[in-house]
């Protein structure tokens, strides 16, 4: 593993993330310890979880942050691990409902305290942005977390360059470090216009990229494996069944700018002697700005996979070959 101090902190984390959406909900007790263990014994110490997540499931409410908790304390290795969590999410049921008031930020991080076991979050996240709130309210109330010691330090997801550029002014201009991460969506496919529903999800485009360049705030992307587009399910001219053509990936990632990147990764995958996945990742980890992409798996194979882009250089030349 390999890793990175996340500006403005003392974290020092591994530059693959563990996405735990599935962890302890759709994934079995006995895949999802087996998951996180092999996860810690190659050097994995970055945990990525929410309040919402699994909250879809007809199953016990976030059931990820449950499960981590009780994994955090079996193993008792808290203090080795940075534990990342988000709230402020809006009720699935009411999404276009805003939960970001202080008694709502202040109920999930609570909650979260409790079902993670613990008496701080490393790294704790608002899930979304109500444009209609002042950046500095948002601010003082996560400083006021800070504060308390709930949190150590606070990031952002799914926020708008506007919105960043204007709470980390505020933040600066009160000296506090503000947000120490944004995590908004990204990978190597480009996504479909259109393609997602919830108009609340931010993709990061160039501008973000400029800014995560010119700022050195590291990018948490979530969906960084693009839902698993490059792993050759789909390839041009090859015909997509009805089950292939139904799956988010399909709506999402079909299209011709990431036929050809595929191709590509394909080439430089065989070159590098690792798999398409692992190139999509490296590609990632290759910016000339800290990425630190979370991953999701559904076993222990796919989580060795993911890994291994670790191991995986591209040159400045070859990454921009990819996007060509």
């Amino acid at each position: 593993m390999k890793y990175t101090q996340l500006l403005h902190t003392d974290l020092e984390a591994a530059v693959i993330c563990m996405g735990t959406s599935d962890i302890g909900g759709s994934i079995s007790t006995e895949e999802s310890n087996d998951i996180l263990d092999t996860y810690l014994d190659h050097g994995g110490n970055f945990l990525d979880t929410a309040e919402v997540y699994a909250n879809w499931l007809p199953i016990e409410p976030h059931s990820s942050e449950r499960f981590l908790g009780k994994w955090l304390k079996a193993r008792g290795n808290r203090e080795q691990m940075i534990v990342a969590t988000k709230g402020g999410h809006p009720r699935l049921d009411t999404p276009s409902v805003s939960r970001l008031s202080a008694a709502e930020i202040a109920q999930d991080i609570e909650g979260s305290l409790e079902r993670l076991m613990t008496d701080f979050i490393d790294i704790y996240y608002l899930h979304r942005d109500d444009r209609t709130i002042p950046v500095e309210t948002l601010i003082e109330i996560l400083e006021s977390h800070v504060r308390k010691g709930n949190i150590r330090y606070y990031a952002c997801s799914n926020w708008t360059l506007e919105r960043l550029e204007q709470a980390t002014a505020y933040a600066e201009q009160q000296g506090y470090k503000g947000f120490v991460a944004v995590s908004n969506l990204w990978s190597l496919a480009e996504v479909n216009p259109g393609s997602i529903k919830d108009v609340s999800q931010v993709i990061t485009d160039r501008p973000l990229i400029d800014w995560h360049t010119r700022t050195g705030i590291a990018l948490v992307p979530y969906s960084s494996q693009a839902n698993g587009f490059f792993s050759g399910k789909y390839r041009r001219g090859q015909e997509v069944s009805p089950e292939l053509r139904n799956k988010n990936v399909y709506r999402l990632y079909m299209n011709e700018v990431n036929l050809t990147r595929l191709e590509r990764i394909e080439q430089i995958a065989q070159e590098q002697k690792g798999s398409t996945n692992q190139i999509a990742l490296a590609y990632l980890l290759a910016q000339d700005f800290p990425v630190i992409p979370v991953i999701g798996c559904k076993n222990k194979q796919h989580l060795l996979d993911s890994l291994g882009a670790v191991d995986i250089k591209l040159d400045a030349a070859t990454a921009s070959s990819i996007i060509e």
